[in-house]
């Protein structure tokens, strides 16, 4: 079994000097932005994860910040550093929101589902290309595969039909990041093997309960999960029932009030 220890290492701040210093100069240079968060040690460099807010969060790279549908306004995003990618699970407004990419998308390259594809603006959509469940492709030379984010459960199935939203698994070094997108447990999620990072919804009737999302954590066992998605749900209900396989990180996805 891997070592958690040496696979998540705690909270890192990259601030401006230390990115500018090796790829990532030409990214940030003009700015003053820093990305902090959890680092998870691959082969090829540090990985930051850093929550945004309910279904939002940035992964840092190299010299790539990866926006994970990303809504809420520009200034959410405020005194981050500019997305060089972006990846959307589907068209819903808590995961795709189009003046949130109009203020920060720029040129970046999107990664998203034929759904969000046929919304986007022109401009927009020059940039992205959608996955099909079990496509693959890569983001910015970052390997991506998109598996099924739907329901299973009979009175939830319209919420997430079959074919429609994408979760996706990020190859990083020698670390797969798992990020479910709005999802019950699908027969693809529970075959996952070696899944380094995972992030899960639980919130009904959208997604699914903490005992179904600890169930299939049970059965794929990530080496670290990430609840996300849950307002209305308890992630220690969750944390409670997740095995000693995997390690449960709660982190703020929800501002005070939210």
């Amino acid at each position: 079994m891997t070592n958690r220890r040496n696979l998540v290492i705690g909270m890192a701040a990259l601030p401006l000097a230390t990115l500018v210093t090796g790829a990532l100069g030409p990214v940030f240079a003009q700015t003053e932005a820093a990305l902090d968060g959890d680092t998870l040690t691959t082969s090829d460099g540090d990985l930051i994860i850093h929550p945004v807010s309910h279904a939002s969060l940035l992964l840092g790279w190299k010299d790539q910040v990866i926006y994970v549908d990303p809504v809420g306004g520009a200034a959410a995003y405020d005194g981050l550093p500019n997305a060089t990618a972006i990846l959307i699970t589907h068209g819903h407004g808590d995961h795709f929101d189009i003046p949130t990419l109009e203020a920060i998308a720029g040129s970046a390259p999107i990664i998203t589902t034929k759904e969000v594809l046929d919304k986007l603006p022109q401009a927009l959509k020059a940039n992205a290309k959608p996955l099909a469940n079990g496509d693959k492709g890569t983001l910015v030379d970052i390997p991506v595969e998109a598996i099924p984010a739907q329901n299973t459960t009979a009175d939830r199935m319209q919420y997430h039909p079959p074919g429609v939203g994408n979760g996706y698994l990020l190859t990083f070094g020698d670390k797969i990041v798992y990020v479910a997108g709005d999802t019950e447990p699908t027969p693809e999620m529970l075959a996952l093997k070696n899944i380094a990072v995972a992030f899960l919804p639980m919130n009904l009737p959208y997604t699914m309960t903490p005992e179904q999302a600890a169930a299939a954590v049970n059965t794929f066992k990530p080496a670290v999960v990430y609840p996300y998605h849950y307002k209305g749900s308890d992630p220690q209900t969750f944390k409670a029932a997740v095995g000693p396989d995997t390690e449960v990180r709660l982190r703020k996805w929800y501002p005070a009030g939210a």
